[in-house]
């Protein structure tokens, strides 16, 4: 798996994102389209959390789809 994007299991884990992120739009969850960056950078504008703390909370929803191993964040 690219170390950049959830591309392959972007349609199972978006729903349990934006369960999390209840701000985020179906138009932000298309144009984020698995990248994680983006999903990131989304996730601080709107709640104003850390990089670690929404990269924790991404990597926990990862791990209930499955063995998905998201790269450290910058």
């Amino acid at each position: 798996m690219n170390t950049d994007t959830l591309q392959g299991q972007w349609k199972q884990i978006k729903g349990k994102i934006k369960a999390q992120w209840g701000k985020l739009t179906d138009d932000d969850l298309q144009v984020i389209d698995g990248n994680i960056e983006k999903l990131v950078g989304k996730v601080q504008a709107l709640y104003g959390q850390s990089r670690d703390a929404v990269h924790k909370k991404v990597q926990a929803l990862a791990d209930e789809i499955g063995d998905i191993d998201l790269p450290k964040p910058d």
